[in-house]
C-alpha cells in the first residue's frame, strides 16, 4: 500500500489506461483536423480534385474576367450530368417551312413551256414601253373569249393605273416584269429584290396581283438570277416562240409576218411572246394588229389557249 491508499500494481495500472486514452484522443483530433483542411472551403461532403483549381477571381491580382452569364458556381464541382436532349414526342409536329407558290419541279427555270398542257398554248403579253395596243388587244380577246397573260413593269403599272384594272376586270392573269426593266444579270441579289419588290407593289397598287410569275426583262438571266427570282417567290416564265412584233413595220416586219412565226412556232403547252406598246420609231402596234389572225390560225391548227396559271396545276 501506498500513502494514498493504492497498492503500487493497481496505481501503475491507472496511469497507463490514462496515458493510452490521452493518446487516442490526440490520434483522432489530428485525423479530424487533416479531414478538415482537405475540404474546399471548410464544406462536408466536397470531393477533392487532383488538378489544380483555377485561381480565385476575387483574389487574384490579375485584372478581373467578367463573369460568365449563368456560369456554374465555384464552391463545389457538379456532380449531375447534363440533361439528355427531350426525345421527340410521338404525335407532335414541328413547324413547316413555307410552301412554295408553285410546285417544286419548277425551280431552277426559266420555263419556256407549259408542262402538260396538250394542245394549248398561253398568249403572253409584255407592257413596258406604253398602252398603245391595249384597248385592241383587250377587244380581240373578250370577243374571241380568250384568256391571256399579262407581264407588267412598275413603271407601266404606275404609269397606266386604269389599264391594269381593265386587264383584271377582264379575267387576264398578270405577272411581274421588274419595275425599270433593267438587265438583270448587271444586278447584285439585293437590287434584284428591289426591282420585284417595287414593281409587285405598283401593281398591286393599282388592283392587280402579279404572282407568282415573272419575266426577265430582254430575257437576261442566268442561274444566279433565276434563283434569287425563285427565292422571292416567283417562277420565271420565258416563251417557246418570239411574234418580233416589237420591231416594228422599221425593223422589216409586217402584221402577217407575226402570223406566221406564230402559227410556225405552235407547240403543245408553247408560250408565244407578244407586246402590248407600240414601236417608239413608228408607232405600229403589230401584235396588236396580228392577234385576230392569231387566234383564228391557232385553232385552226387544233390548239387552244391557256392562261399561265395552267403551270400551277402541276
Amino acid at each position: 500500500m501506498t500513502g494514498n491508499g493504492l497498492p503500487p500494481r493497481r496505481k501503475a495500472r491507472r496511469r497507463m489506461v490514462a496515458v493510452v486514452l490521452l493518446v487516442a484522443l490526440a490520434v483522432i483530433a489530428a485525423g479530424l483536423t487533416l479531414m478538415i483542411s482537405l475540404r474546399p472551403n471548410g464544406s462536408p461532403g466536397a470531393v477533392t480534385q487532383t488538378a489544380s483549381p483555377e485561381p480565385d477571381a476575387a483574389s487574384s491580382p490579375a485584372s478581373p474576367t467578367p463573369p460568365t452569364p449563368d456560369a456554374t458556381p465555384t464552391t463545389e464541382p457538379s456532380l449531375v450530368p447534363p440533361p439528355e436532349p427531350s426525345p421527340t414526342v410521338p404525335g407532335t409536329t414541328t413547324a413547316a417551312p413555307p410552301a412554295l407558290p408553285f410546285p417544286e419541279p419548277l425551280l431552277g427555270q426559266d420555263i419556256t413551256s407549259i408542262p402538260g398542257a396538250g394542245r394549248q398554248i398561253a398568249l403572253t403579253f409584255d407592257g413596258g414601253a406604253n398602252a398603245a395596243g391595249l384597248q385592241s388587244i383587250l377587244s380581240t380577246l373578250e370577243r374571241e373569249n380568250v384568256r391571256a397573260t399579262f407581264f407588267l413593269t412598275g413603271t407601266w403599272a404606275a404609269a397606266n393605273p386604269d389599264g391594269v384594272a381593265r386587264i383584271v376586270a377582264s379575267g387576264h392573269r398578270l405577272g411581274n416584269h421588274s419595275m425599270t426593266h433593267p438587265a438583270f444579270t448587271q444586278l447584285t441579289d439585293p437590287m434584284i429584290a428591289d426591282e420585284i419588290g417595287r414593281a409587285e407593289s405598283a401593281i398591286v397598287a393599282a388592283g392587280g396581283s402579279p404572282r407568282p410569275f415573272f419575266r426577265f426583262p430582254f430575257g437576261d438571266r442566268d442561274a444566279r438570277t433565276i434563283n434569287t427570282v425563285n427565292g422571292l417567290g416567283y417562277v420565271p416564265v420565258r416563251w417557246s416562240v418570239d411574234t418580233l412584233g416589237w420591231q416594228g413595220t422599221s425593223g422589216g416586219m409586217t402584221r402577217e409576218s407575226v402570223l406566221q412565226r406564230v402559227l410556225g412556232g405552235l407547240q403543245p403547252g408553247g408560250i408565244v411572246l407578244m407586246h402590248i406598246g407600240s414601236n417608239p420609231d413608228d408607232g405600229s402596234t403589230l401584235d396588236a394588229d396580228a392577234l385576230p389572225l392569231v387566234i383564228e390560225g391557232t385553232r385552226s391548227a387544233g390548239f387552244g389557249f391557256v392562261t399561265l396559271d395552267a403551270l400551277l396545276a402541276g
